[in-house]
């Protein structure tokens, strides 16, 4: 499964759903991931939900936190913790900047997409606002409605 409109090699292993639905993005960066090799393994197979997972600032590093990476069965004894927190390879002024927007009230850090590039896995980070129940009910309206406009086109012609 390749990213839409992506022609730089990039192959999609997971979208964060939810994370579109539930939250307002503002801002959005890629970042390294540090992994186990089971991880990748892990990952190359498709075996990665998002559920809770968000970034954070410790220490002048960013770290992924809940980020499921489902277990490599012929890993054995070496395989990997399911939720350990993984480092994010960002530079150090990014980490700065990005730590700076994310302390503002009501904002978070939330994994949006988890991709391999050059055989390298890849997370796309979004600086995040929650929606209000109202706003996605009306997301949800706007939507119906254009879906509704465009079958009666298709239906006119």
């Amino acid at each position: 499964m390749t990213a839409p409109g992506s022609g730089d090699g990039r192959r999609l292993v997971a979208r964060n759903r939810k994370a579109r639905h539930l939250y307002e993005i503002l801002d959005s960066w890629e970042a390294g991931l540090v992994l186990l090799g089971t991880e990748v393994k892990s990952i190359r197979a498709g075996r990665v939900a998002f559920h809770d997972a968000h970034a954070r600032v410790e220490a002048a590093e960013m770290w992924l936190h809940n980020l499921h990476i489902g277990l490599y069965e012929p890993g054995n004894r070496w395989n990997h913790d399911e939720t350990r927190p993984r480092k994010l390879l960002l530079h150090k002024d990014q980490i700065r900047r990005i730590g700076a927007k994310a302390e503002e009230k009501g904002l978070t850090l939330v994994p949006l997409d988890l991709y391999l590039r050059k055989g390298r896995a890849k997370v796309t980070l979004g600086l995040c606002r929650g929606k209000k129940h109202r706003d996605r009910r009306e997301e949800l309206r706007r939507r119906t409605m254009q879906r509704e406009a465009e079958r009666a086109m298709k239906d006119h012609r």
